[in-house]
């Protein structure tokens, strides 16, 4: 053993004093360390695995507030910004801030942060030699809201979920950010009480973490779109992206109302605008599945204006004119109780709204197999939220080739009969359509929407890939009309290339 070596190791065997008085290290240096690394402190404006909304030149600002000792009063504060590995991000070494110690606290400010990371950020003293505190995994990116009912909740079987990866994160429902991992969304713990059941007084109460966790691990179910959705999103646009589930199962409109905001967390509208202004009061975007509960008789009639007000509602409040909504087509449901007359209209409304609004786009599910009677299963939840990050693509990352080209998916646009056949015109359409086998899903009524036994062959345009064939029997009365979809429990297997799935449809008239 070398004898620097064997003074070393001698060192750990006696009394520090001791080993600062062999001028080991002098207690001049080490005390101030200590006593700087414990008296300055952040203590708000971000937190460990925040993701930040990005804005102007995709660049973003940390405000930093914190505590220091009253020794430091009228200090300077000094920032920088590393990699989680140590590297410091290029202009963004130890500079000084506009903030000073006042009574013990002190702001700073970080400007023109650019997306990306994860970051860490540093604080000291000006002209320390150390920083004296940090905020590790921060993320500059964009901020989607997860909202509507229990398919946007997720109820998918948690079996070969999609993986976690670094730079999706998750302001999980107890207001933490968190690595973002299914299940994303634990209403029964959340800090707001619109999500809390009710206990066997009939009133509402929090449940533990511990106790929601061993229900999960109960039944097995708790998968959704919104990660699948994230990490296509991330892969197809480089920027990190910070989820905030918001969504409750078996919600209606009505329990959505944003007249109800004023009540914060005792409304839903309420506890998504808490949690949206908790982190920031800006978002990229908002995800939104619902629809099933406003599948009746009562409801079905307001349904469009309410969807409406509703968007109008998050775009007005978070001062977002354009803010982006993307939302899911309602799919099946096995169950022969349920009116099919309104299930069907739901989805037609969902249909016509994605023409009637701006900057809104509608992924289709009725072609997906389902975990239970009116859940999606997991695989199939992976499918929908790629769907939906392709139309976020589509929209919001056009520069990039790769989403360029991208289509909505296919759309109807005429069906229009000559000797004896239809022939349905879809738009939208990318690459060319496909199904799985004989292709399935299209009926034909009368006026009055009993349906005929018509169709007895479906096929693609051998040279239009946009055009779709049905060959009928027999002549079809006036005003006869094409359905797809038809019912609540169909089997539909019409995509197209990229996986988009035509949307439930009809009646539209068949034009002659």
């Amino acid at each position: 053993m070398k004898e620097s070596e064997s003074k070393t190791m001698r060192c750990f065997d006696v009394p520090v004093l001791s080993c600062l008085s062999r001028g080991f290290l002098t207690a001049a240096i080490l005390l101030p360390l200590i006593s700087f690394a414990q008296e300055i402190r952040i203590r708000g404006g971000i937190v460990p695995y925040q993701v930040l909304q990005r804005g102007v030149g995709n660049r973003s600002s940390f405000h930093l507030t914190g505590t220091a000792h009253a020794r430091f009063e009228g200090r300077s504060i000094e920032v920088r910004l590393t990699s989680q590995e140590g590297a410091v991000l290029t202009g963004f070494d130890w500079t000084l801030s506009d903030g000073r110690v006042k009574a013990g606290k002190w702001e700073a400010e970080i400007e023109g942060v650019p997306a990306g990371g994860p970051y860490v950020v540093e604080v000291r003293i000006a002209g320390m030699p150390a920083a004296a505190d940090r905020v590790e995994h921060v993320l500059v990116g964009d901020l989607w809201v997860l909202a509507g009912q229990s398919n946007m909740l997720g109820y998918g079987n948690l079996i070969d979920v999609q993986p976690p990866v670094e730079a999706v994160h998750s302001f999980d429902m107890a207001d933490n950010w968190v690595v973002a991992k299914e299940p994303l969304h634990k209403p029964r713990s959340s800090a707001y009480r619109i999500y809390w059941p009710k206990n066997e007084k009939g009133e509402p109460e929090r449940w533990t973490a511990q106790r929601e966790g061993e229900l999960i691990a109960r039944t097995g179910k708790g998968s959704g779109l919104g990660l699948p959705f994230a990490v296509e999103l991330y892969r197809r646009s480089g920027v990190p992206i910070g989820l905030i589930p918001c969504a409750l199962g078996g919600t209606s409109m009505d329990q959505w109302n944003p007249e109800f905001k004023d009540r914060g967390g005792d409304s839903l509208y309420g506890a998504a605008l808490g949690r949206i202004n908790a982190v920031g009061g800006k978002v990229r975007g908002i995800l939104w599945y619902q629809g099933e509960a406003d599948a009746s008789l009562k409801t079905v009639a307001g349904f469009e204006k309410k969807f409406e007000n509703l968007v109008a509602a998050f775009r007005n409040d978070l001062n977002q004119p354009a803010l982006p909504v993307y939302y899911v087509q309602i799919g099946r449901y096995v169950n022969d109780q349920l009116d099919k007359r309104y299930w069907n209209q739901v989805q037609e409304l969902q249909r016509q709204m994605e023409a009637k609004l701006t900057n809104v786009s509608m992924a289709a599910s009725v072609d997906l197999e389902l975990d239970d009677q009116i859940h999606i299963s997991t695989p199939e939840l992976k499918r929908l939220g790629r769907r939906l990050a392709l139309l976020a693509a589509r929209d919001l990352f056009a520069e990039y080739n790769q989403n360029a080209a991208i289509r909505r998916g296919p759309r109807p646009v005429s069906a229009r009969l000559d000797n004896g056949i239809i022939t349905l015109q879809l738009g939208e359409v990318n690459g060319k359509l496909l199904s799985e086998g004989r292709i399935s899903g299209f009926s034909v009524h009368d006026a009055r929407g009993n349906p005929l036994a018509a169709i007895y062959k479906a096929r693609f345009d051998p040279v239009n890939p946009s055009v779709i064939h049905l060959e009928i029997a027999g002549k079809l009365p006036d005003g006869a009309t094409l359905q797809y979809g038809a019912g609540i429990n169909p089997y539909c297997n019409v995509r197209d290339s990229s996986d988009m799935a035509l949307p439930a449809f009809g009646p539209i008239v068949i034009a002659r």
